[in-house]
């Protein structure tokens, strides 16, 4: 059996649209006076580059060890 090997990018992807989406439902609906937070930057900011990085980096180990 063959192994997708993006599957955990796609995975991942998936978990951080649909943070990124309620956060910006919660952006939309901000009348009730709540600003953003330290939370709301971590999900728009941090976590999806840290995504990439660790994504980066576990698709370089695989290409290294198929190399071996």
């Amino acid at each position: 059996m063959r192994r997708n090997y993006l599957l955990p990018w796609w995975i991942g992807l998936a978990i951080i649209a649909a943070a990124v989406a309620y956060i910006a439902y919660r952006f939309s609906c901000m009348e009730c006076g709540h600003p953003g937070g330290v939370a709301e930057f971590m999900v728009l900011g941090v976590i999806p580059i840290v995504y990439l990085a660790l994504m980066y980096l576990t698709l370089k180990s695989q290409a290294d060890s198929e190399r071996r």
